[in-house]
């Protein structure tokens, strides 16, 4: 589990996050959605230790105070794909995905690594294209790359530690058919129940679709939290978005419409 209690986050004056209190376990596909300045990605970089949270907040991961572990310390469990990553330089992807192996070897890669990126290559369907310089990528093939990368990471079990997968709007530049393909191959790779996965999305359809947990944001604080029909109620959407909502359920999938 990785827990974040009684988080405030201010700056400038403004507090982005108030007081939020969120749990996420692992095997279940944690999603946190709300309009735009709700506090998502302030809330994933306080979870992944990019800023600390004023006050007696606290993250932990697996019971353990993220600020007592070392920065290569939380590389070796944690993974996460930020907004807006990208690489200036000429490598092979196959080179861009050993990036995400760094924190478990110095001078060469083991074998071992080595493995971790075919593989993680070979989940994404990218192995065909692990020789290409990824400056001549597009925008959603370079998107790809970087899942290899960070799911290369944490590729491995851990005897000790939960692994912990954190994705900041990872669906950005791709198309609807990867999109879909990502959030099956993110709920493929949960089967391995040792895995925190949380994800910040825009789409509400989509987190109604493949969440387990999903958490509403609005105005820096937590405004559901829970179970996607407890938390995409027509009174949560129009107080977080602003729209009339009609909630349509057909085969137990639940297809939200927005007037």
């Amino acid at each position: 589990m990785l827990s974040a209690k009684n988080i405030t986050y201010k700056t400038g004056g403004k507090t982005l996050l108030d007081d939020v209190s969120v749990y996420f376990e692992a095997g279940k596909l944690n999603l946190i959605i709300g309009p735009n300045g709700a506090g998502k990605s302030t809330l994933i970089k306080v979870i992944c230790n990019q800023l600390q949270p004023d006050g007696t907040g606290v993250v932990s991961y697996g019971g353990k105070n993220i600020y007592t572990l070392s920065i290569a310390d939380q590389a070796r469990i944690r993974s996460v794909l930020s907004q807006n990553i990208d690489v200036a330089f000429p490598l092979t992807v196959a080179e861009v995905v050993m990036m995400g192996r760094y924190p478990h070897f110095t001078g060469r890669p083991a074998q071992k690594d080595k493995t971790a990126c075919e593989e993680a290559l070979l989940f994404f369907d990218l192995s065909e294209m692990s020789g290409r310089n990824y400056m001549s990528l597009s925008g959603g093939e370079k998107q790809r790359v970087h899942f290899a990368r960070v799911l290369a990471q944490i590729w491995y079990p851990l005897k000790d530690s939960c692994r912990y997968l954190i994705l900041d709007e990872p669906l950005t530049f791709l198309d609807i058919r990867y999109q879909i393909d990502f959030m099956q191959k993110i709920v493929e790779l949960l089967k391995n129940k040792d895995i925190v996965v949380i994800g910040v999305v825009h789409d509400l359809n989509l987190a109604a679709r493949f969440a387990d947990n999903i958490t509403l944001l609005h105005q820096g604080k937590v405004l559901a939290d829970g179970d996607k029909h407890k938390v995409l109620s027509k009174q949560n959407i129009k107080t977080a978005y602003h729209l009339d909502t009609i909630i349509h359920y057909e085969n137990e999938s639940m297809h939200l419409y927005f007037q």
